[in-house]
């Protein structure tokens, strides 16, 4: 773990991805700018009893921009964790790092302590951005925001583990990374909330971690949240373990694939 961390870290500073954190940070500035837009333009300012209701704030500026940092979030530490097996291929190394006596969760809590210190400075200057902005968000409950912390990286790994398995299975990243991107969007309520979604949709969102994370986050948050964050902590602990779980059952024969399919080519 602390050899990868090392690795990566150095990695980072010679070669920072700029082009993901430009990505990432566009999507979430505008995400902030066309809520604002919106909010004052078009709804004068005020806030439907619907979305009252749904979230227990009618803040709905700061609603938006948490959503959007905890987007940017799940997005970069996905960017990060689960492409670091099918970099590793690209690159050549993946036989090296079979052949070494160590088990993958070590190596994957390596590349997630890496991309938690980068992700952390851009979630920062995101904030930044989104307070020159004029959003003002309220000062966070501190356990509770250290339970949310916990809770989305448990919910994140969890889903980019079998992530990984699935795109060294198929050889291909961004097709999946993708998919996984928009159904996260629309199903985990990151800039609306999720009753306002059909139920069957709804359903599908209650599966994935990151939702229950997102609440847990809404709680230590926004001021008048109607969220008790600790069921939704549990909640989130146990399906991003489970996810974690089958993740790593299904990641070595994905990697017994990649090498096949490397040594046929």
């Amino acid at each position: 773990m602390g050899a990868t961390f090392v690795r990566n870290w150095r990695i980072t500073v010679r070669a920072y991805p700029w082009t993901y954190f430009v990505g990432t940070l566009a999507t979430g500035v505008l995400t902030i700018g066309v809520s604002m837009l919106a909010y004052r333009a078009i709804g004068g300012g005020r806030v439907g009893a619907s979305f009252t209701a749904a979230t227990g704030s009618a803040d709905y500026l700061g609603y938006v921009t948490i959503g959007a940092a905890a987007l940017t979030f799940t997005t970069r530490m996905v960017l990060w964790v689960a492409k670091a097996q099918i970099t590793e291929y690209r690159e050549g190394t993946l036989e090296s790092q079979l052949l070494t006596p160590a088990r993958r969760l070590p190596y994957l809590l390596g590349v997630t302590a890496q991309a938690l210190s980068t992700t952390a400075v851009e979630i920062t200057v995101l904030v930044a951005v989104a307070s020159v902005l004029g959003v003002r968000l309220s000062v966070p409950e501190p356990l509770t925001l250290l339970a949310a912390t916990v809770a989305a990286t448990v919910a994140v790994v969890g889903m980019s583990v079998p992530l990984s398995a699935l795109m060294l299975a198929a050889g291909e990243a961004h097709i999946t990374q993708n998919t996984l991107f928009t159904a996260v969007a629309l199903l985990c309520g990151f800039t609306f909330p999720t009753s306002y979604l059909p139920q069957a949709a709804r359903w599908l969102g209650e599966a994935l971690p990151v939702t229950w994370a997102l609440r847990v986050l809404r709680a230590a948050t926004l001021p008048g949240a109607d969220v008790d964050p600790w069921p939704a902590f549990a909640v989130c602990l146990v399906l991003g373990g489970a996810y974690l779980l089958v993740g790593l059952s299904i990641l070595k024969p994905a990697e017994r694939r990649a090498l096949h399919r490397s040594a046929r080519a």
